[in-house]
């Protein structure tokens, strides 16, 4: 746990002091006036001889009404503002509360209405950023539990149905081998998606900075494109490839995540017939050099609102869900890429096609 051992910088957002230079200003026109008065009544009384006119006297009298006059005027603004502080200490309590209690709604208006900042506006602002932090991830979270819970039932429910229908001693063997076939299928669709989320978990919770070696790009996407093959000839989809040869310096296991998720994308959404490309350039852009993978096919393509959600963990542009898969994979290869220190993009229009970009350092 870490704690403040030492006195924090100046919040530049800061713009206002406890007392302002208004507030000084009123303070010591007070004490002028108070002082003013205390003179006319002492040059009165000397009038009427009831006290002797003295410089000295006059002097004496100044220092002490501006003494004692200060000293009430701070311990009023002093009680004042306390007890100001103190309600709006009590409403960040409460709000506090409810926030340790679940209630991640709860926002605290500002206290200032000319646009200025003191110290209790910045808290009450940081308060309210966490707030909505925490409600970001609250939805997060029951999201993620609503679509694994989704998304292990399905494979969990056709274990148990073939499973019991195992027990049936009027199968026949070809019956027992297929239902044994449908069962292990679902278990590597399981295996899959808990392998997965294990993978999503150590990108995103544990900061976890693989070892980079230098290794011949070109070489990996060949590698990991023949990896398909038997995928790809099943729907007789053409597989172009053109590639430069590129040398990059990154965790190599970890960029195959990025490639074997896009190749299987694509031949997923890719219908019979249809057609796979995939490019690699260099490109020399501002101040350094990148290395540039494309994948592309000719499948159904995406509308606009689904690209933005697409890279979303558990989404799937296949709300029919007739199609393998959990949501999983682009998330993964929006993660890892951007881990490396790249960015992927994606181009797309209904009926004609995806095109994912891949940026990498060289």
């Amino acid at each position: 746990m870490k704690r403040l051992l030492k006195r924090p910088e100046k919040d530049p957002r800061v713009t206002v002091g406890y007392m302002s230079g208004k507030n000084y200003l009123l303070l010591f026109s007070a004490l002028g006036a108070i002082n003013g008065v205390h003179v006319a009544i002492y040059l009165m009384l000397a009038r009427k001889g009831l006290l002797e006119l003295r410089p000295m006297g006059i002097v004496n009298l100044l220092m002490i009404t501006m003494m004692f006059s200060a000293a009430i005027l701070l311990v009023g603004i002093g009680t004042v503002r306390y007890i100001s502080w103190e309600s709006h200490m009590r409403h960040l309590s409460e709000a506090a509360r409810k926030i340790a209690a679940g209630d991640f709604s709860i926002r605290i208006d500002p206290i200032r209405r000319d646009g200025k900042k003191d110290f209790m506006e910045v808290m009450f602002e940081d308060f309210n950023t966490m707030a909505e932090k925490l409600a970001t991830i609250e939805t997060l979270k029951t999201d993620f539990i609503a679509n694994v819970s989704h998304e292990i039932k399905t494979p969990l429910s056709v274990i148990q149905g073939y499973a019991a229908a195992l027990q049936s001693e009027s199968l026949t063997a070809d019956e027992r081998r297929e239902y044994a076939g449908n069962i292990i299928e679902a278990t590597k669709k399981l295996t899959g998606l808990v392998t997965n989320i294990l993978k999503l978990n150590r990108l995103e919770n544990q900061g976890i900075i693989p070892g980079a070696i230098p290794y011949n790009l070109s070489e990996q996407l060949r590698r990991c494109a023949v990896a398909f093959e038997e995928f790809w000839e099943q729907k007789n989809i053409s597989f172009d490839v053109d590639l430069e040869e590129a040398t990059v310096c990154y965790d190599e296991n970890m960029m195959e995540i990025v490639w074997n998720n896009l190749f299987s994308n694509a031949i997923k959404f890719t219908n019979t017939g249809g057609g796979i490309s995939v490019r690699l350039k260099t490109e020399n852009l501002p101040s350094e050099r990148w290395a540039v993978v494309s994948v592309s096919d000719t499948g159904c393509g995406m509308d606009e609102s689904t690209q933005k959600r697409i890279f979303d963990k558990f989404y799937q542009g296949d709300t029919s869900h007739t199609l393998e898969g959990n949501g999983l994979g682009l998330a993964l290869v929006k993660k890892t890429v951007e881990i490396l220190g790249g960015s992927v993009t994606v181009e797309s229009s209904p009926g004609k096609g995806s095109v994912f970009t891949v940026y990498l350092k060289i």
